[in-house]
């Protein structure tokens, strides 16, 4: 892991609910890969909060478009510690490129005002993350959990309390170590105390369900 990029601390302070989660990790280097993914979310969620202008947001996120090509080329970015640690995420979980085309794009979207696109920002990256804990072949298990953690996270409490015994059913064909990806999608509540979330979370692990 390249030491010149806090990847935890900046998640722990711009994604405090899945830096929790991520603590159910045991396995240190697979919790390191997540959080390079979440620090690489955090990137990309802050840039409408530093430009005004739509199209200057765009020319970003085509910046980072563009840097996919080193990324699935095994030739990041030099110096730039980000990209050069997601190379190897990316080769170590063999995580797909479209999931991050899509999730830029679901960006772009949402810099116009367009509404949030659930599946780019939130169900595919909960998907790259399962796998980087336990492989491929578990994207169905977790798809409802991400679509969960979306509404619940773009203030559509209503539908996701609706969808999360369905989430929970699929979920039971999820391996318990991959459990630690979607545990966050248990915090229906956004404005709970941290105290309290985590008691949320450890329930959720201990029963593997949200």
């Amino acid at each position: 892991m390249t030491a010149a990029y806090d990847f935890d601390g900046k998640v722990r302070l711009a994604d405090p609910d899945r830096w929790m989660s991520s603590r159910f990790i045991s396995d240190e280097a697979a919790r390191a890969d997540l959080m390079v993914l979440y620090a690489l979310e955090a990137e990309l969620a802050a840039i409408p909060t530093k430009v005004v202008q739509p199209m200057l947001a765009e020319m970003r996120y085509a910046w980072w478009r563009e840097q996919l090509d080193g990324v699935f080329t095994g030739e990041p970015r030099r110096g730039h510690p980000l990209l050069e640690a997601l190379a190897g995420v990316v080769e170590r979980g063999g995580l797909e490129r479209a999931a991050f085309e899509a999730l830029i794009e679901a960006h772009i979207g949402r810099a116009h005002g367009e509404p949030h696109d659930i599946t780019g920002l939130f169900v595919a990256p909960m998907q790259m993350a399962t796998r980087v804990l336990v492989g491929g072949g578990h994207e169905a298990a977790v798809a409802a959990a991400g679509e969960v953690w979306g509404l619940t996270m773009t203030g559509r409490a209503a539908e996701a309390e609706a969808l999360r015994p369905a989430a929970n059913t699929a979920l039971k064909r999820l391996p318990a170590r991959g459990f630690p990806a979607v545990a966050h999608a248990a915090l229906a509540r956004l404005d709970r105390a941290e105290a309290l979330k985590r008691l949320r979370l450890v329930w959720a692990v201990a029963r593997g369900r949200i």
